[in-house]
């Protein structure tokens, strides 16, 4: 299984690394079945995610796709932070073999997740601004 140099960086070079003690919104997704779990932090300003961290538990590309979503959303807005994909993140890392294709899927809801913290905490029903968080994809065990 061949990742690209920017998965690789990601992984051994991860951006926003650790938790956020003051964070506004907090989001944890994972799938037990394979491992991979994801809390992110952000904090926000105006409306705009003006800081953001996470703490993975996964393999390599969990790593990379936690990382190159933090990169993705800080200094965004919420609104923008809500459009991010999956498919935007494996192309920010130039791709993912397919049987890592969840990890990127658990980095959009993870922020999804955060986001909908942040508008509980705020006294705002998140359903129709951040919609329903699915259920995580399953993921192939092959490593």
């Amino acid at each position: 299984m061949a990742y690209s140099e920017k998965v690789m960086d990601h992984f051994a070079n991860p951006r926003n690394v650790g938790e956020m003690e003051d964070a506004d919104g907090i989001g944890e997704v994972g799938n037990s079945k394979c491992g991979d779990i994801m809390k992110m932090y952000i904090k926000v300003r105006d409306d705009i995610i003006t800081d953001v961290s996470f703490k993975t538990f996964g393999c390599g590309a969990a790593i990379a796709t936690s990382s190159m979503a933090t990169e993705l959303v800080k200094g965004h807005s919420i609104k923008e932070a809500l459009q991010l994909t999956n498919k935007a993140v494996m192309e920010a890392l130039d791709g993912l073999p397919p049987v890592k294709v969840h990890c990127s899927v658990l980095a959009e809801q993870a922020i999804k997740a955060a986001v909908s913290d942040y508008y509980e905490k705020q006294g705002i029903d998140p359903k129709d601004i951040v919609g329903e968080i699915p259920e995580p994809i399953e993921c192939h065990l092959e490593d």
